[in-house]
């Protein structure tokens, strides 16, 4: 049990590398679906009710990359 701990705790630089690619791409995932939900959610909007929050049509993509990627 202590060999499997000692191994397990000694990363090669190659598995730390791949691990950060894999955690980096998972974070670009959520990112994409947060754009991607922020986007269909404001598009089923009406335009009465977009006009309530004081938004167009016009402003769901620029509002949706607000949302996903300014805020990391």
């Amino acid at each position: 049990m202590a060999a499997v701990q000692q191994i397990a705790s000694h990363k090669s630089p190659f598995l730390a590398h791949v691990l950060s690619w894999v955690e980096e791409l998972g974070a670009k995932f959520a990112r994409f679906r947060l754009y991607r939900q922020t986007v269909n959610e404001l598009s089923s909007l009406s335009n009465r009710e977009l006009a309530d929050l004081g938004l167009h049509h016009s402003m769901i993509k620029r509002i949706a990359l607000q949302a996903a990627y300014e805020n990391k």
